[in-house]
């Protein structure tokens, strides 16, 4: 089966696609999603093998929901459905694998669940199971947690680095685990912020992911998931104008 997500602002939408989906047996719908964090949220949680994404929601647009999934830990086919066929060479220039224009036509829709079905089975062959097909340039680090310990980690799962006083020594926050990894107390902010260009300190006690970052309100960060449970990370003021500092304002 292909389990599938839709995500459109506009319910009728939704409910058309979803009408149209369920003539094809090999299509499982898990999910569907007006707003864009409901959605990420949802790729995180139920894994699906493709997403049907809307372009223009007023929220987050379809090409930066397609940017943030880049980042993501989940890998999954997104098929782009928009009115507007402007957004076709963009869309596939951030890697969507296709692209339907509305109303969607059944034939179109039916060789895009044929080119679906063949890039899974091709994941398959893969990865032996056809799921979390990992890409070979993904860069990984290795923490060492004492002298001879340690455990490897993707750039893409690190959210957080957080410094824990009891214990002296800083912390990596790491999706799908629920304690953080501590790290040898040698490790300075200095040493982490040199790992990866979208490290970026906020406080003395907090290093961010900044590809997770969603917004600052009110002086507290909020981040996309699986980090958006994650409620007490401050901006320091001493970090901030350095911080805003690393971005285009408008």
């Amino acid at each position: 089966m292909i389990k599938v997500i839709i995500v459109d602002d506009e319910k009728l939408a939704i409910d058309t696609l979803s009408n149209m989906l369920k003539a094809f047996t090999e299509i499982e719908i898990v999910g569907t999603a007006q707003k864009a964090q409901t959605a990420l949220k949802m790729v995180s949680e139920l894994k699906p093998d493709v997403i049907f994404l809307d372009v223009e929601m007023p929220e987050m647009s379809g090409l930066d929901f397609l940017e943030q999934m880049d980042y993501m830990k989940n890998d999954c086919d997104v098929v782009m459905c928009t009115a507007y066929d402007d957004y076709m060479l963009p869309s596939f220039r951030s890697n969507a694998f296709d692209f339907l224009l509305k109303p969607v036509d059944t034939k179109e829709l039916e060789i895009v669940i044929q080119r679906l079905s063949v890039n899974k089975e091709k994941k398959r062959e893969i990865t032996g199971t056809g799921d979390n097909v990992r890409k070979q340039d993904e860069e990984n680090f290795i923490f060492y947690t004492n002298a001879i310990d340690f455990r490897l980690v993707r750039i893409k799962d690190i959210g957080i680095f957080q410094y824990n006083h009891e214990l002296r020594s800083w912390e990596v926050i790491v999706a799908g685990r629920k304690e953080p990894i501590k790290l040898k107390r040698s490790i300075t902010n200095d040493q982490i912020l040199e790992l990866d260009r979208n490290f970026g300190q906020v406080n003395q006690k907090f290093i961010i992911n900044i590809r997770y970052l969603l917004e600052v309100k009110d002086n507290f960060c909020k981040f996309y998931p699986p980090f958006d449970e994650i409620d007490y990370v401050k901006v320091g003021r001493f970090f901030r104008k350095r911080f805003i500092e690393r971005f285009n304002r408008l």
